[in-house]
């Protein structure tokens, strides 16, 4: 029998029930940008990021969440698809396209609703499931008002219309952000969806909304076009969307005729997803017992995920930093891409290098990133301050985005207090020019 390196494990290309082929098992995993202008259209800056990553040789490239509600963001600089889109904004949409996709490779765009975990000076009061605000201290995010039934019922027809316009413009998938606590991923949670009608209550009715925008979806775009969901393994916390939930929505959402599932975790409440803990303890889910060491994050939910899945394939982002790990994932797990985040803020040409066989491991920039020794440091004895420097080591990474786009290569010599300062004040200047 012939042993197969972890480069060519990773070369081989994966072909997708939909009928699209991508060239590798490496995706670019959705980072937020932050890079579109005051009207929240695609700009230059996007342009020479995406080049920059699709010419570093990762098969399949997801873009940062794209809003299909202006009045809804993640952050002001969010680029938005919600049909009201300009001449001057599709052609920007298109040039955004044509740059992701240069060396021939995939560029999905991500959709999402930022519901509760909106920004409040971009909206003081955004939708959400239900009336229960964002568990944090600071007053970031506005209080939320609860959807009408109206409200909820037209959310399927949006996203399916941002589908089609992103198909139209260009991209070769799209995305449903149904994880890390924004909309879709708020309806799943028993903790922020107390309704008592047909989107609340039962699992069946919590998954209401997103099933039905897959099936739209999948109408807008047809039976040809790739199709994903991005769903929590879990929140991680007590009383929230669990791993045995998220395992009955899988296969939903696998019957529903999607392409590519891809798990994560975590919301800003509890954010496994940055691989740091929030205020309260992380509620750890029940996992079948394993003596096999595993790098990435929510690696271990990939055995009973692909279990569930007949039709859809899996993918995985958090963690992975070495090439044997990311094969062992392939061949162990069952995983079929493998997303890379962070490394790729610093080094947008590792995956060609790791393909290439000519580096075994990423840098682990993370691990050297912190405000301060001890008790200022990321194992502070004090939650409040393990979630400072997990908001300082993001800042951190959005600058290396930033310097990426203007610049052309990082700067990771940058300190981690003088970033956060740097994003906060960009942020600042970015809310401050948004044309609401």
């Amino acid at each position: 029998m012939t042993v197969r390196s972890p480069s060519e494990i990773l070369r081989t290309k994966l072909a997708l029930p939909c009928g699209a082929t991508l060239p590798n098992r490496l995706a670019k995993a959705a980072m937020t940008e932050r890079l579109a202008d005051a009207h929240n259209r695609a700009t230059p800056r996007l342009e020479r990021l995406y080049r920059l990553w699709s010419e570093g040789g990762a098969g399949l490239l997801f873009t940062g969440n794209i809003q299909i509600d202006r009045r809804h963001l993640e952050a002001a600089g969010n680029v938005v698809i919600d049909g009201t889109e300009s001449e001057a904004a599709l052609a920007a949409l298109r040039r955004f396209a044509a740059a992701a996709t240069t060396a021939g490779n995939h560029a999905w765009v991500q959709l999402s609703h930022a519901g509760r975990q909106t920004q409040k000076p971009i909206n003081p009061h955004p939708q959400a499931p239900s009336a229960v605000a964002v568990a944090l201290p600071g007053g970031r995010f506005g209080e939320p008002v609860a959807m009408t039934t109206e409200q909820i019922a037209s959310l399927p027809e949006r996203f399916a219309r941002a589908a089609k316009i992103a198909r139209e413009t260009g991209f070769t998938g799209v995305q449903l952000h149904a994880a890390h606590g924004y909309l879709l991923s708020s309806f799943l949670s028993p903790r922020a969806n107390r309704r008592s009608d047909a989107y609340g209550g039962s699992l069946e009715a919590r998954a209401r909304v997103l099933l039905s925008s897959v099936r739209a979806t999948r109408a807008a775009i047809g039976p040809d076009f790739p199709l994903s969901v991005k769903i929590n393994s879990a929140d991680f916390q007590r009383g929230g969307f669990s791993a045995e939930d998220s395992l009955t929505v899988v296969r939903w959402l696998d019957a529903e005729g999607i392409d590519l599932v891809e798990i994560s975790g975590g919301s800003y409440e509890q954010p496994a997803m940055m691989a740091i803990d929030g205020l309260e303890p992380r509620e750890q889910p029940t996992l079948p017992a394993s003596t096999r060491a595993r790098e990435a994050y929510f690696q271990a939910f990939a055995p009973a995920i692909r279990a569930a899945l007949t039709r859809a394939r899996l993918m995985v982002t958090g963690g992975f930093r070495t090439a044997a790990g990311m094969a062992a994932a392939i061949e162990a797990d069952g995983i079929d891409v493998i997303g890379l985040g962070r490394p790729l803020c610093v080094d947008p040409a590792a995956p060609a290098r790791l393909l290439r066989g000519e580096i075994t491991q990423l840098d682990r920039w993370e691990n050297q990133l912190r405000i301060g020794p001890g008790w200022l440091g990321p194992h502070s004895p004090f939650p409040l301050m393990r979630v400072v420097n997990g908001f300082g080591v993001q800042g951190w990474y959005y600058e290396q985005l930033v310097h990426l786009a203007d610049q052309g290569e990082a700067r990771p010599n940058l300190g981690v207090l003088a970033a956060l300062i740097a994003d906060q004040r960009r942020e600042a200047r970015t809310l401050a020019a948004l044309v609401r």
